[in-house]
């Protein structure tokens, strides 16, 4: 298993726990989190997102099968530089991003955004920040697997709706 890792650094003159990673092969969005809330001790809230493959339909539209390609030169150094906007704009104490690529199945974690920090609302608004910044703003492609067929799937209107949210002078 190739983990890309970025473990400790210091940004703006605080240390914070930082853990940033493409995957390629399964991983436990539970025990990244847990990770999280035993190195910050101190925080006073953790937020969690865990974003899965769809599982559960039936029939011709049911997932069968979820691929991520990637741009490696960008997509790292991307998350790393998402995480550094993250923590200047909310006061983290720690930040989890875990992406899956590759193929995966029905089920499976695609990605895993956890914060840490005093309050919880920086905590939240940090995991849904990047949440919005990955799913349209990101170096990813999906494509999905039904009836047997393979489909690329386009950022949605909403997506970039969210997105946009966080930068309303643009």
């Amino acid at each position: 298993m190739k983990l890309r890792c970025c473990p400790l650094f210091q940004v703006a003159e605080i240390t914070a726990h930082f853990d940033i990673r493409l995957l390629d092969a399964p991983f436990d969005p539970n025990a990244a989190s847990d990770d999280l809330a035993a190195s910050t001790p101190d925080a006073g809230a953790i937020a969690t997102f865990i974003g899965k493959v769809r599982a559960g339909d039936t029939g011709v539209d049911a997932v069968q099968a979820l691929e991520l390609t990637h741009y490696e030169p960008l997509t790292l150094p991307g998350m790393k530089d998402l995480a550094v906007k993250a923590d200047e704009r909310f006061s983290l104490m720690g930040l989890v991003m875990l992406h899956r690529v590759g193929r995966l199945d029905p089920g499976d974690p695609i990605v895993c955004v956890s914060a840490a920090s005093r309050h919880r609302r920086d905590a939240i608004e940090a995991v849904d920040f990047c949440m919005d910044h990955l799913k349209s703003a990101a170096w990813f492609w999906k494509r999905e697997l039904r009836g047997g067929n393979w489909n690329w799937i386009e950022p949605r209107e909403a997506d970039h709706a969210d997105l946009a949210r966080w930068n309303p002078s643009a």
